[in-house]
């Protein structure tokens, strides 16, 4: 934060209206805007901060009751967070969807709805990192000569886990259990998605963590979830995102009429309230 601070340009500040953003509360909503460049986490900061100023004197031009709110842990909103939640419900419209509306996007959504596919599968895995030459070139080794003897013999496929396999797993005889593509490497899943039930990869595969002889026992068909059971869930991210837009645009009129000094507002829309 030190350093995001002293980047900050020298000069006659940041100010809304003729209000000033003083330099320590920048210095401070810094961390809410982390950057690998200072000088952009400072100027998220400020562009920030004048937002919340530019609706807390939209909030007190139209004399916005603040009344905090508390919840259910006992924790209580300020009074500048109360007049600013109760500015955006009065002055912001967000229409909730209709249901053709979430039909719409359901049906042009379909895959968001649709649980992963899950296979059983099991593995030998000869461990090595690209960056150990010696060991992996030892490991490719060992799983091409492992490779060759499943094709003969697929049988001897545990026997072989259990004898040589890096991976926990081979206690088991190489069984991962059911997994999903998002639990395995990219090149993991797609070798899974070629192979037939109880195939095993003519080549091992190799992945960051080494190389891979896999063995695939059982697909299990992702499963689309009926319209009734998301509609709801569609129906609040629908109105979240109307919402949001719908912030942004009176906070981009807000900006337009007012006097804003020492920071540009070059996209105004996408600024947090709070």
């Amino acid at each position: 934060m030190g350093c995001a601070a002293r980047a900050m340009p020298e000069g006659k500040g940041v100010h809304v209206n003729g209000v000033a953003i003083p330099h320590d509360a920048i210095a401070r909503e810094v961390q809410q805007h982390p950057s690998k460049i200072p000088i952009e986490a400072w100027k998220a900061a400020a562009r920030a901060l004048v937002v919340r100023e530019l609706l807390l004197q939209e909030a007190r031009r139209l004399d916005v009751g603040r009344e905090p709110l508390a919840d259910a842990d006992g924790r209580r909103e300020t009074e500048d967070e109360a007049a600013l939640r109760a500015l955006i419900a009065r002055e912001v419209r967000a229409p909730a969807p209709d249901a053709e509306s979430c039909r719409r996007y359901y049906e042009q959504n379909l895959d968001r709805f649709r649980s992963p596919e899950i296979f059983e599968a099991a593995h030998i895995l000869f461990a090595a990192a690209k960056a150990d030459s010696e060991r992996y070139t030892r490991a490719r080794a060992e799983a091409g000569t492992t490779s060759e003897i499943l094709r003969g013999r697929p049988d001897r496929f545990e026997e072989l886990a259990r004898a040589r396999s890096d991976c926990p797993s081979a206690a088991q005889g190489g069984n991962l259990g059911q997994i999903t593509p998002r639990q395995v490497t990219p090149e993991f899943e797609r070798a899974l998605a070629q192979l037939t039930l109880g195939a095993i990869t003519r080549a091992p595969v190799e992945t960051r963590y080494g190389f891979h002889i896999i063995r695939l026992d059982r697909r299990i068909e992702g499963r689309l979830q009926p319209f009734d059971t998301v509609a709801d869930r569609i129906a609040e991210f629908l109105h979240e995102s109307v919402e949001r837009r719908a912030i942004a645009q009176y906070i981009a009129r807000l900006v337009s009429r007012a006097e804003i000094t020492g920071i540009d507002l070059p996209n105004s829309g996408a600024l947090r309230t709070n």
